[in-house]
């Protein structure tokens, strides 16, 4: 059964946040605006980040959205607010760096999209490792349609994760797709019925691996990303042999062969 996080937590308005058996669920709350991404819940969400960062037990971290929006996008009645280029400028920036402190965070984040992930929320979700959508879900960044082109990262992500032609025709049509379509883009990484169900089954099933390795693992394939391959495969030797200093990988050879199940401790 999922328990309130017990360590003092700041008093957040319009986000939950739990921890079960290992895994941290924070759900966006604001569903009478479809979950939008206001100023105050993107601080909220960085809030967040630095809790998870602090807890021990946290090995794996959940996305998701309250009601039938994982998150619809960023709050529209905001962003109309905007008088000039340099307010406009310095709020893409905070958005940013949100989502920059979501992609940083040192423990595998899945995205449980619920249903509408649009605009700021698709970019939320790309700002995660992996994505697990509902049947129901319908994703895309519609911001042309505004007048306006994807701020928090998703010119940027979107063509990293899926290339550049495919990720120009969403952005360009802004139009909305499927579970089953983000699935054959590449975009979703598993459709299931009930999005938040599955992705704490994916939880499960990454928690069963050392933690250290599980994080040294993010950190190669991140800091691999846009360097020239023999340049990111030093990186991974050095990281693999950090790992092969590890308690974790003591044990984890050792249970393998005395065919037993490994009892990981994060050291």
């Amino acid at each position: 059964m999922a328990q309130e996080y017990t360590l003092e937590l700041p008093e957040f308005q319009h986000l939950s946040y739990q921890v079960e058996s290992g895994a941290a669920i924070v759900t966006i709350k604001r569903p009478q605006a479809l979950n939008a991404l206001s100023q105050d819940l993107m601080a909220e969400i960085a809030e967040v980040a630095g809790v998870i960062i602090q807890d021990p037990e946290v090995q794996v971290v959940i996305f998701t959205g309250e009601g039938k929006a994982f998150v619809a996008g960023a709050d529209i009645a905001e962003l109309s607010e905007i008088k000039d280029a340099f307010a406009a400028r310095e709020s893409a920036i905070f958005g940013q760096a949100v989502m920059g402190e979501i992609s940083s965070l040192p423990v595998p984040t899945i995205a449980a999209i619920n249903g509408y992930a649009l605009g700021g929320g698709l970019e939320l979700a790309l700002a995660c490792d992996l994505r697990v959508a509902s049947t129901k879900a319908k994703l895309g960044l519609p911001e042309v349609g505004l007048g306006l082109i994807p701020g928090y990262g998703g010119t940027q992500r979107l063509p990293r994760l899926i290339g550049r032609g495919r990720a120009l025709d969403l952005i360009f049509t802004g139009r909305h797709v499927s579970a089953e379509e983000a699935l054959s883009l590449g975009i979703v990484n598993r459709v299931a019925e009930d999005a938040l169900a599955a992705a704490k089954e994916l939880a499960a099933a990454i928690r069963k691996n050392a933690p250290l390795a599980l994080a040294l693992a993010k950190e190669s394939v991140t800091r691999g990303e846009g360097l020239e391959l023999a340049q990111a495969l030093e990186v991974e030797a050095d990281l693999f042999g950090y790992a092969a200093t590890t308690q974790d990988m003591r044990e984890g050879t050792r249970a393998f062969l005395e065919k037993r199940a490994p009892e990981f401790k994060g050291e």
